[in-house]
């Protein structure tokens, strides 16, 4: 069984599509973490430097965006 080269190179291309997009997804998730220890560690040390509700709204904001960008990774229309 001989795979035509148009085959090889669309298996190639999605597979290294894939490899990219966990990447990203990867490097999101991570900066994701960072700034929410940036926020942990800013309250801790100062806690009038950012009040606990901007906090809370901020970290909302952040799940929301979390919420719709893995929607469009999953292909769901909002």
């Amino acid at each position: 069984m001989v795979f035509e080269p148009t085959m090889v190179i669309a298996m190639a291309s999605l597979i290294g599509l894939v490899v990219v997009t966990a990447a990203l997804l990867r490097a999101w998730h991570d900066w994701l973490e960072l700034k929410r220890a940036q926020l942990e560690r800013t309250e801790k040390s100062d806690p009038s430097a950012a009040p606990l509700g901007a906090a809370r709204i901020e970290i909302s904001d952040l799940k929301e965006r979390i919420r719709k960008l893995e929607a469009i990774a999953s292909g769901v229309d909002l």
